[in-house]
């Protein structure tokens, strides 16, 4: 199985990469991990309307595998502790499908978008900035893998 996280904004500030970087790297080899990134939409100053979202929206459907189990990390989905996500990633291992977690945009994602999801996972209930999102999504999923293995780095 592959896993993969889809991610709107290509640049990042060195903090966010550099801790990315640190979970990502201990993710099991056997994940063949990777991080695919979407351009931003240029925003025009006090718009309100949707057209980014759903320019956004298109590029990353265009983006997902047709077989893949899409994971969309929005603020309004179903929380979940850290057992309960390690519980969550074996089932979604053992389903064959390769993984894809998504990271929309800075106005989130188009309803399409949300159609396609299988999950909709939320981090948190507060608004996070893009950067922290990818940070918290690689050392959460870290952790998951680690309750899984038995690995000591969840002391809870």
């Amino acid at each position: 199985m592959h896993i993969r996280l889809l991610a709107v904004g290509e640049r990042q500030p060195p903090w966010v990469n550099d801790a990315f970087g640190i979970y990502s790297g201990r993710f099991p080899r056997e994940w063949k991990f990777r991080l695919d990134t979407i351009a931003t939409v240029r925003r025009k100053k006090n718009d309100k309307s949707l057209d980014a979202v759903q320019t956004e929206g298109e590029r990353i459907l265009a983006k997902l595998n047709p077989t893949e189990q899409v994971v969309l990390l929005d603020e309004r989905g179903e929380q979940l502790t850290s057992k309960a996500l390690a519980q969550n990633l074996l089932a979604w291992q053992s389903d064959g499908r390769d993984l894809c977690f998504v990271i929309g945009g800075p106005d989130g994602v188009s309803e399409l978008c949300r159609q396609r999801a299988d999950i909709i996972w939320s981090l948190s209930r507060l608004t996070l900035p893009h950067g922290m999102a990818r940070v918290l999504f690689s050392e959460q999923l870290y952790r998951a893998w680690s309750l899984q293995t038995g690995h000591p780095y969840h002391r809870a």
